[in-house]
């Protein structure tokens, strides 16, 4: 009979596997450094106001934090919620959930952007003007609150901020017309037209979503259109003079203080806020909330599929391995579900998948550097037009980009070596396998008998000389007899 030994992939699958598992391990580790559960907190009560912190950029996990811990206070019987406001925007669909969250509280939602230096813009500004008490500490701002699109800037058909671009309101252009300042006619105007009205349709969303919770607070809705249109912003001070909010205060007690006996609109009935004095609970964001928070980060979410697709490849080409299987669906749909509750450029998942495809291919079917090349371009423009938004914090770094090529890279080059040195060995399979192999005489009579060779017992031909027990050699395979002689 003749033995078919493994090829050299399925002698490296452990190695493989082994090495698939500690990356995915390392990763998973420090994604989940940063998210011990936090302590058992007390419940809060009638005397109690919770105070949420809502730092840097809104997504998903913000939005989670904010909605739980809304619906946490009001469970709990609190008396209000302090909303403390510090970031540069984020994520429109998550803000609106913020805002849903704020305005149907059954208990009053009072935003602070604090401590002084921290900012309420873009997507901060909406949940500002959301709140039931809008108030700022001194040294703060809000504002900028225009919608942002994939490739820069503002989403008029003129250009953004950086390349001086035209920002100028329908309202303001039909001034500026009526004033002799009319603007470049012709072709130039033809070009903007589709820019135009895309733009036109999110900024008159915007505009009339931020006016309708400016007239439902009573605050100046005039102020908030140009902070949508012209991106407007405005200092603690200007934007209490200018009825954007209603305090300036310079901690959470102040605050508390400064609000006691306003009255406020909860639903449909008129609230006298009594928040003299009330003690503080602070809840900060549990595991859940830190968890999503490290799934939402696109560079995670992309390192995840990336390890998924490694780890299913690997699984179907060596079936039974388990290890790169199991490590892989688990990241795979992880990676997933952070990409469908993120704003994915599906064309730019489809290039990131294209590129891994070809730079696997390339490690085992070598085309000369031609598709690892291209697979290096496809995830290169796919990783970067990814997350189909401008948001401050959900870009995917060059820097991580750069490193998961480099990874993909080094497992093809890894594989090309593997492959390169296999063809250099000695023949290990088949008859040619055989030959020189050691065995060793079962039983002989007359130049025929059996040996024992390669842990298999074969029908063997040589010299009559050969006695049980004596060590010999394979020199020829003449179907399955093999053609011993007596090791010198």
């Amino acid at each position: 009979m003749i033995r078919t030994a493994p090829t050299i992939l399925s002698k490296a699958r452990p190695a493989l596997a082994g090495a698939l598992a500690r990356f995915a391990a390392i990763v998973l580790v420090i994604a989940g450094a940063a998210f011990l559960p936090p302590g058992t907190q007390a419940q809060a009560g009638a005397g109690v106001a919770v105070v949420l912190t809502l730092e840097g950029a809104i997504g998903p996990a913000s939005a989670d934090y904010v909605v739980r811990g809304i619906a946490r206070a009001a469970r709990d019987g609190a008396a209000a919620v302090v909303l403390r406001i510090d970031t540069p925007g984020g994520l429109d669909t998550s803000m609106r959930e913020i805002v849903r969250a704020v305005v149907s509280s059954p208990i009053p939602v009072l935003g602070f952007v604090a401590p002084g230096g921290a900012r309420a813009a873009s997507a901060g500004t909406y949940i500002l003007y959301a709140c039931h008490v809008a108030a700022m500490a001194p040294g703060t701002n809000l504002g900028a609150a225009t919608p942002v699109a994939i490739g820069g800037g503002l989403p008029f058909g003129g250009g953004d901020d950086r390349g001086g671009g035209d920002r100028t309101s329908p309202r303001e252009k039909g001034g500026d017309k009526a004033r002799g300042g009319e603007r470049a006619k012709g072709g130039e105007k033809a070009a903007r037209e589709p820019d135009s009205a895309m733009a036109a349709k999110a900024i008159n969303d915007a505009v009339a979503y931020i006016r309708s919770l400016a007239e439902m607070r009573g605050r100046n809705a005039d102020w908030a259109e140009r902070a949508v249109r012209d991106a407007a912003s405005l200092s603690a001070t200007d934007a209490q003079a200018q009825r954007v909010v209603d305090l300036i205060a310079t901690s959470v007690d102040d605050l508390l203080a400064k609000a006691d006996g306003r009255t406020v609109s909860i639903g449909s009935a008129q609230v006298q806020l009594k928040t003299r004095g009330l003690a503080q609970q602070a809840i900060e964001p549990d595991w859940r909330a830190n968890l999503l928070s490290a799934l939402t980060n696109p560079s995670l979410a992309l390192i995840l599929m990336t390890i998924g697709f490694y780890g299913l490849i690997l699984e179907f080409m060596h079936p039974g391995a388990l290890y790169p299987g199991t490590i892989g669906a688990i990241c795979l749909l992880l990676g997933l579900y952070a990409l469908s509750v993120l704003p994915v450029n599906y064309a730019g998942l489809g290039l990131v998948v294209l590129g891994l495809a070809l730079m696997i291919a390339e490690a085992f079917t070598p085309s000369a550097g031609v598709a690892a090349l291209g697979g290096t371009v496809a995830f290169v423009l796919g990783a970067t037009i990814l997350i189909d938004t401008e948001a401050p914090g959900f870009g995917v770094p060059w820097a991580s980009i750069g490193a998961i090529v480099a990874t993909s890279l080094a497992f093809s080059l890894l594989v090309l070596r593997m492959l390169w040195r296999a063809r250099h060995r000695p023949v290990q399979t088949g008859e040619r396998g055989m030959l020189g192999e050691r065995a060793t005489v079962l039983e002989w009579n007359d130049g025929r008998g059996r040996v024992l060779a390669a842990g298999e017992r074969w029908q063997a031909i040589g010299e009559a000389t050969l006695a049980p027990g004596q060590s010999v050699r394979v020199v020829s395979i003449d179907g399955l007899v093999l053609r011993v002689v007596a090791e010198s």
